[in-house]
């Protein structure tokens, strides 16, 4: 049987105004047969839904979406879900989002436009001085107003109602529905009192308007929706810049000719010329010159990182001083930069737990709103005995009080502007979830190697031995380091790399070696400058009959510190020995002493001995320590921290530490490591600093306080603004306001997220 292919895509949905709307579209997504997941993001406004294309095409889900009363913006053509499409459909939605906007903005504008002298005429028109002014009846003044009024509920008000109408064919309700109804009461009954009075056995018609409500709550509440659609624009500011930072063109060398192509043509294997302040087009390696890359839109690292022959570049990033040749690694949706695009926006369509708590309670929300407005009207009109405008006036003030506008925007905009921070900074975030999860940490599981580590070995001791027999073996360190680094630069062993890294770093020059000699399991031997030099373990200089008595205690202590000691003898005498190690990252100690005043327990997991682990943990102030771990058991004692009940981040960069970085809370993956561990990861540092551990957690902590402070405002709003409104004390305009201004301000709230400095 073949299985069946699950298609993935992200869409946008127009029309959306509140948290009930996501509520209502997932519903109807999620009766279509074929659709296996659907996630609404009311701030991205946006749709993934995965489905089964066999089963269902995207005509039908947007029929379904239409029917629901929403619209749903699909590639033009059918050709679906090919990469070659995603660009149509960025561009589609792009021309939709500034169409739909501009339509919203003229609304606004003609509402705002007509009902100032609608406002005006209908508070002066009470007056003596301006029937003197202009000898117009009052039943003239009241038809003009009643033109007017209908422009504008026809015009700018005919989203509410549209949107309504199809609603009510469903028997469902969302804001639109209450202000349709709450401006379609105040506009209905001033008609009737102005067309037909009799049938409110009304003397005077003109006490009995309310057109000027009708016409200032459509105008202050498109005023509201066009406000939040400029502040949302805001909140996606970290996607835009991440695809600005990728070059238009690359000028590439194909025939041994240069020629400037766009982007897109550039294949793997091109060889690349940058030059100096340029961006690097796509990933490669540098196969020509030397130069500093600034990567700080990548890594949020300021300082411009030194690049030679064979290291990796990221396309995006700016070469900063010299020419470079790169041959082309990566391109397209592969390069990091696509990668980085691609999982922000993972994460700002995701949702957080906490957010479905919110649309649970919208989704319930307006139904209730309704009861509690007719009740309101019941009480007053036939129970306090009022005039029926009075009784109306209420029931209008707690529809419009109640939208639970601000409710829907209270997580997904902090959500957006968080990963959109973490993501400047270096955090690469992939779910809502793990963004609100990060703040509860308690323990933090480090891998030692590559992690805490540097990852590679490094010379960290060197001890010189003048020579007794032969004056000519008196070196000064540099001298000694020449000849060994010249031997060593015939290895490939990652020891002897070492070495000849120390020996670049020195600056110090490499001199021909002749009898270049290499013994597995030992070590090396040559002639350099006329002196014969051994380099090797203890058993090659008893080989060899070097008298290694004077540096027991030496190495000694450099095996109880987990350090690795290399014996170097010229001309048959003991010359010096090298001490290697991986030696922990210069922001390692800081980071974790941050993490324990943070009341963080941290643990680190290693395959090491006991005795090397000890002495990194101690370094590098941890205290607890789980050594001689196989690979494969990682995950089990991340399980057992986690029956313990306890909140585990697992942090590290190997294969080997998938399936802890899986089995964890929150898996944070070092983003110098290898892809399968980002891939397993929740959260991956692009830059290999345990900074970015108290960052992350930082992040969330105020990603999570600002979420808690918008819900708070919003069902603050909504718990007193309904009472206040349903005793009579709240004039349906001032309700509109309200309404209006509380969605900004939970934006607004969110978009200060923006100034947080991790750093």
């Amino acid at each position: 049987m073949e299985a069946k292919e699950i298609k993935t895509l992200t869409l946008p949905v127009e029309g959306m105004t509140c948290a009930s709307c996501v509520a209502r579209v997932e519903k109807a997504l999620k009766k279509i047969d074929g659709v296996d997941n659907v996630n609404v993001n009311f701030a991205t406004e946006k749709v993934t839904l995965s489905f089964d294309d066999d089963k269902v095409d995207l005509t039908k889900l947007a029929s379904i979406v239409e029917d629901a009363g929403y619209k749903l913006v699909t590639p033009v053509k059918e050709e679906l879900i090919s990469e070659s499409t995603e660009v149509d459909l960025s561009k589609t939605e792009n021309l939709e989002h500034k169409k739909a906007y501009k339509q919203l903005k003229q609304e606004f504008i003609f509402a705002a436009v007509m009902s100032i002298p609608i406002m005006f005429i209908s508070m002066v028109s009470m007056t003596a001085w301006f029937h003197k002014l202009i000898p117009i009846p009052m039943d003239y003044v009241d038809r003009l107003l009643f033109l007017a009024t209908t422009l504008v509920m026809f015009i700018s008000g005919k989203r509410f109602f549209s949107i309504s109408w199809k609603l009510l064919k469903h028997f469902s309700a969302d804001m639109n529905t209450l202000v349709a109804v709450g401006t379609g009461t105040a506009y209905l009954y001033s008609t009737i009192a102005i067309l037909f009075p009799e049938i409110l056995s009304l003397t005077n018609a003109h006490d009995h308007i309310y057109f000027d409500t009708t016409v200032t709550i459509i105008t202050l509440i498109l005023m509201g929706r066009l406000l939040e659609a400029r502040a949302k624009e805001k909140t996606s500011n970290a996607i835009k810049k991440l695809i600005g930072l990728q070059p238009k063109n690359a000028r590439v060398v194909r025939d041994g000719i240069e020629k400037d192509i766009p982007i897109s043509d550039v294949v793997k294997g091109d060889k690349i010329i940058v030059r100096p302040g340029e961006k690097i087009p796509v990933d490669g390696i540098i196969i020509k010159g030397l130069t500093s890359i600034d990567e700080s839109m990548i890594t949020g690292e300021s300082i411009p990182v030194d690049k030679n022959i064979n290291d990796k570049v990221i396309g995006g990033t700016i070469n900063k001083n010299g020419s470079i040749e790169v041959k082309a690694t990566a391109v397209g949706k592969e390069t990091v930069i696509s990668q980085i695009i691609k999982m922000v926006e993972q994460a700002q369509g995701s949702k957080a737990p906490i957010q479905s708590l919110a649309d649970k309670i919208a989704s319930v929300f307006v139904p209730i709103v309704i009861s509690i407005a007719i009740i309101t009207f019941l009480l007053w009109y036939f129970i306090s005995g009022v005039a029926f405008t009075i009784a109306m006036i209420n029931f209008i003030a707690v529809l419009v009080i109640a939208c639970p506008c601000a409710l829907g925007l209270a997580t997904p905009t902090s959500i957006m502007v968080g990963t959109g921070v973490g993501a400047s900074n270096g955090i690469l975030i992939k779910t809502a979830e793990s963004l609100e999860l990060a703040h509860k940490i308690n323990t933090v599981v480090l891998d030692k190697t590559g992690t805490i580590t540097l990852g590679k070995p490094v010379v960290t001791d060197i001890l010189l031995f003048n020579g007794q027999a032969d004056h000519s073996n008196k070196f000064d360190e540099n001298k000694f380091i020449q000849l060994t680094a010249s031997i060593e630069n015939k290895s490939e062993h990652p020891l002897g790399r070492a070495i000849v890294d120390y020996a670049k770093k020195k600056n110090i020059f490499l001199s021909e070696v002749e009898e270049f000699h290499s013994n597995t399991g030992f070590g090396l031997t040559g002639m350099v400058e006329g002196k014969a030099v051994a380099i090797g373990n203890a058993s090659m200089m008893q080989e060899y009959s070097v008298n290694i008595k004077d540096a027991e205690d030496f190495t000694l202590k450099l095996s109880q510190q987990g350090k690795t000691p290399i014996f170097v003898s010229i001309n048959g005498e003991l010359a010096g020995v090298i001490a290697i190690a991986d030696v922990i990252q210069p922001t390692s100690k800081e980071a974790i002493a941050q993490l324990m005043k943070m009341n963080i327990e941290v643990v680190m997991i290693t395959g090491d001995n006991e005795r090397t682990a000890k002495s990194i943990a101690e370094e590098a102030g941890i205290l607890k320590v789980i050594a001689e771990v196989l690979p494969q058991d990682k995950a089990l004692h991340v399980k057992k921290l986690q029956d313990e009940g306890k909140i585990v981040a697992m942090v590290g960069d190997g294969i080997n530490d998938s399936p802890a970085l899986a089995q964890a809370n929150v898996g944070i993956a070092i983003g110098t490591g290898t892809d399968i561990a980002i891939e397993t990861s929740d959260i991956t540092l692009m830059k290999g600093d345990l900074m970015g551990v108290v960052h992350a957690i930082k992040l969330s902590n105020k990603t999570l306080r600002t979420i808690k402070q918008n819900l708070f405002w919003a069902f603050i709003y909504n718990v007193i603004g309904i009472p206040v409104a349903a005793l009579g004390f709240l004039n349906p305009i001032y309700a509109a306001a309200a309404m209006a201004f509380s969605s900004v301000s939970v934006v607004s709230n969110s978009l200060l997220l923006r100034k947080v400095k991790l750093k």
